[in-house]
């Protein structure tokens, strides 16, 4: 009896489970400058453990397979940047042209302005050195902060593969520190949930790098029909900002757009830019994503979004990338939490029952709240017999009945009264 009296509360257990991720995200939120190369370095080594497995299976050894697979992703990484890069100076030759252009445009826009709403171009030209001077007065701390971003860029880029390799070498070196840091779980199930993140986390990966592309392809495909020059640059630019879900493609699409107005002699081209875009959107996601990835990385969009805007507020831009991937990893540890199986359960996406017309019903009735009565009370029967008599034929019988049902829906009653 002391045990029963001694056990705690589920309450309890929850708010100690919630005040313990709590502490876990503010000290993720004070250690942002240590952690976010760590987070994006697990993330890359998951991606690269296939390819080091199938080095350590020709013999090369686990730390030659690591540096190996860092290394392909080093040459992969710094060949997409140089395309971006090359394709930049390219349009950076035509600045002067697009540059006309883009006055011409401005010109009329103007224009339009001063004949629609009387605003003269001195009213204009005033608001425009307004907003030069307060740009000037910041471009110190807008310099200094671009230089600091670069040094951590630098940083991460020496940072990150460094311990990628870490993370491949010594895998099996962290497994054990697992089963040591729950040795009172069962180990099984400790490897299990192990398994399972590692499992959610690469096929996010995996199918996010196949999905990008054939959102590449399309975006290209799509800027080749309208005439758009440069259109791999602008398509393989907008997959790339795929990595911000649900608005990189959209916003990828502004680019393109904007040239095509600065080059093309009629708006319309910009209008079908972003028109095409929002249709490669479409596709991405309710076709593409959901036939690569699956059902292995199950994150409802609601969800997904209040954790992309939360990791957006933790970690900035970069936790707009991150954010995905940490949330499904959350939800797996979370599943496996019997204090927090509820929230691994709202983050996951509804199953079909949740989703029909009568759910309300079925759930009421899943979870004993209300309960079907017999249908005996709530079911009439018609029925009509003719009986065909002849004496040269066999007698033939034919019965006819009708079930008249009160109501389309069945009807429940409340258990709780019923038991009353």
């Amino acid at each position: 009896m002391e045990n029963n009296d001694s056990k705690k509360p589920y309450s309890f257990e929850l708010a100690s489970s919630l005040l313990a991720l709590t502490l876990i995200l503010a000290l993720m939120y004070v250690t942002q400058g240590v952690l976010l190369p760590v987070i994006f370095s697990i993330l890359i080594a998951i991606s690269l453990y296939p390819l080091a497995r199938l080095f350590e299976k020709i013999r090369l050894g686990k730390a030659l397979s690591a540096i190996l697979a860092v290394i392909v992703s080093i040459a992969l990484i710094s060949g997409l940047s140089w395309f971006i890069v090359y394709e930049s100076i390219l349009i950076g030759k035509d600045a002067s042209a697009i540059t006309e252009k883009v006055i011409s445009v401005l010109e009329s826009g103007q224009k339009w302005l001063e004949t629609t709403f009387g605003i003269e171009r001195t009213e204009i030209m005033e608001k425009l050195r307004e907003q030069t001077n307060k740009t000037m007065e910041n471009a110190g701390s807008m310099l200094s902060s671009t230089f600091g971003s670069i040094g951590n860029i630098l940083a991460s880029a020496i940072l990150v593969p460094l311990l990628t390799f870490f993370l491949l070498y010594y895998r099996d070196f962290f497994r054990e520190f697992f089963f040591k840091a729950f040795r009172s779980s069962p180990q099984h199930k400790v490897n299990e949930v192990l398994n399972k993140i590692y499992n959610v986390v690469q096929s996010y990966l995996v199918g996010l790098i196949t999905v990008m592309g054939i959102v590449a392809v399309l975006n290209t495909v799509g800027l080749m029909v309208l005439g758009i020059d440069y259109a791999w640059f602008f398509g393989s630019l907008a997959s790339l900002l795929m990595l911000l879900p649900y608005i990189g493609i959209a916003i990828g699409s502004i680019l393109p757009a904007l040239f095509a107005l600065a080059v093309k002699d009629s708006a319309w081209y910009a209008v079908g830019v972003v028109a095409w875009f929002q249709v490669v959107q479409f596709l991405e996601g309710n076709i593409i994503t959901p036939n690569i990835v699956g059902s292995k990385v199950s994150i409802n969009p609601l969800m997904a979004i209040i954790g992309i805007l939360l990791s957006g507020m933790l970690f900035g831009l970069a936790g707009l990338i991150i954010a995905l991937p940490l949330i499904a990893t959350l939800k797996v540890i979370f599943d496996a939490n019997p204090n927090m199986e509820a929230i691994g359960f709202l983050i996951g996406e509804p199953e079909k029952e949740h989703l029909k017309r009568n759910s309300t019903q079925e759930l009421l009735m899943k979870w004993g709240i209300v309960k079907m009565p017999k249908n005996a009370k709530n079911i009439k029967m018609d029925i009509d017999v003719h009986i065909e008599d002849k004496a040269e034929v066999i007698p033939n019988t034919e019965i006819k009945y009708t079930e008249i049902n009160e109501s389309e829906e069945l009807p429940y009653k409340d258990q709780a009264k019923d038991n009353g």
